[in-house]
C-alpha cells in the first residue's frame, strides 16, 4: 500500500520528535513511502534558510531520500501534488489541518499526529 508523505511530515522528527518510520511501521506494516516533487523542493528551499525550521527541512529532505520513493505529478504546489497523489494512494500523511481537511474531502485517510509522539488514522 502507498502512504504519501507531506512536507510537516517529514520535519517532525525535528520540530516534535517524532520516528515517522517508526510510527508508520506500527500502524501499517507493509507500505511504500512516496513523496512528491513539489514536498522535495519545498523542503529544500526551506532548507536554504536558517534556525530550526531550515534544520527541520534539512533531515526531511534526507528522510525523504532515503526512506521515499520520489514521484513525478502534475500539479504546481506541494500541497495539490499531495492531494493528487493521495487520491491513488491508501493513505496521506500530514499535519497540515487545512490539507488534513481537503485530503479527507477527496476521501483520502489521512494519518496526523495524536498526542505529542503518536500517529493516529483518521478516515474519511
Amino acid at each position: 500500500m502507498r502512504v504519501v508523505l507531506d512536507t510537516n511530515a517529514l520535519m517532525a522528527p525535528v520540530e516534535v520528535d517524532v520516528r515517522i518510520f517508526e510510527e508508520l511501521d506500527r500502524l501499517l506494516g507493509d507500505y511504500e513511502a512516496v513523496v512528491p516533487e513539489a514536498v522535495l523542493s519545498e523542503l529544500d528551499a526551506l532548507a536554504d534558510g536558517a534556525g530550526e525550521a531550515a534544520t527541520a527541512a534539512s533531515v526531511g529532505a534526507d528522510l525523504a531520500r532515503r526512506e521515499c520513493d520520489v514521484v513525478e505529478h502534475d500539479a504546481d504546489y506541494a500541497d495539490d501534488a499531495v492531494v493528487e497523489l493521495g487520491r491513488e494512494a491508501a493513505y496521506a500523511v500530514t499535519s497540515d489541518m487545512p490539507l488534513r481537511e481537503r485530503l479527507l474531502e477527496a476521501n483520502v485517510p489521512v494519518i496526523s499526529l495524536r498526542g505529542r509522539t503518536k500517529f493516529e488514522i483518521t478516515e474519511p
